[in-house]
């Protein structure tokens, strides 16, 4: 049984991934409307709808494997279904993320206007560096494969025997661990790169405002600090959310300690939810369509 203080938080975590899922479910019905209205998807529509798939799927997975653990342990470890699980996870968290640092340099590349020659061959070669991110996708899996087998391994080992926790070397686990999430991890170091550029960008281009006397911020400086907002909140919960998966997976060597296991799905949960409702807010698209649902929900109400 939870505690008064576990059931609290496990019922914000639910609730932050529920939200992320209504979130997300409504971007994708969007992009799909429009999709099938325009006969046409562009890039900024497809990497928008299949970052929101894998942010729904990710979120389901997190939420199933947490309540599993909490309530039926015995069950989840006494079969297969926790190996799937864990596999099912780690392709379709790398493929979100992936998405995530798609949007990111899809921002770089349409927004800022850096006069240095790799950065013109890049944009010119726009297609080619999604192609090349595919690739590396691709890798990042195949490497990330035999790492979850061991971690999997060494957990179905710690679970059969509880005096092996003494003999496991905790460090070795963290090693692995970071090893494994290597192709997110580099993926959210090609983002942090891409909002530091964006930075930059915004910098040089209101100076080059001032400087011709203009007062008022125009649109280039608006879709840059839209831009800015994405990015920069991407990479704050996205730390959150890496913290939060690795104190899941820290605690499943402690015995008895399900508020920092709860605490760890909090940290995670927060990222797919809160991250959905800012690029609602800051897409004109996005945030038009949500005006419009809450219209007709008010004229219901009446």
């Amino acid at each position: 049984m939870l505690s008064t203080l576990e059931s609290i938080l496990l019922s914000v975590a639910t609730g932050e991934a529920m939200l992320g899922v209504l979130g997300n479910t409504f971007i994708v019905l969007v992009n799909c409307t429009d999709w099938v209205r325009s006969k046409k998807l562009s890039k900024i529509g497809f990497i928008l709808t299949g970052l929101a798939v894998t942010r729904i799927f990710t979120t389901w997975i997190m939420t199933l494997d947490v309540y599993a653990k909490l309530f039926f342990l015995s069950v989840l470890m006494s079969n297969n279904l926790h190996e799937c699980m864990s596999y099912i996870w780690v392709i379709i968290n790398h493929l979100s993320i992936w998405f995530a640092t798609s949007l990111s340099i899809f921002y770089l590349l349409k927004i800022t206007n850096f006069s240095h020659y790799i950065f013109l061959w890049l944009k010119r070669r726009a297609d080619k560096v999604f192609v090349f991110l595919i690739g590396y996708l691709i890798i990042t899996w195949l490497v990330s494969f035999p790492l979850i087998v061991k971690v999997i391994k060494d957990i179905k080992i710690h679970q059969r025997n509880t005096s092996w926790l003494i003999q496991l070397e905790q460090s070795e686990l963290l090693i692995n661990y970071v090893f494994a999430n290597m192709g997110p991890i580099s993926l959210f170091m090609v983002a942090l790169i891409a909002c530091f550029l964006l930075i930059i960008s915004l910098w040089r281009h209101s100076r080059q405002m001032q400087s011709i006397g203009s007062g008022f911020r125009d649109l280039n400086t608006d879709i840059h600090v839209k831009a800015m907002k994405v990015l920069i909140s991407f990479i704050i919960l996205f730390v959150l959310y890496f913290l939060g998966v690795l104190i899941e997976t820290l605690c499943l060597f402690l015995k008895e300690n399900k508020l920092l296991f709860i605490f760890g799905f909090t940290l995670s949960a927060m990222y797919p939810c809160c991250h959905s409702f800012i690029l609602i807010l800051t897409s004109r698209e996005l945030k038009q369509a949500s005006m419009r649902i809450l219209q007709r929900l008010k004229c219901c109400e009446t």
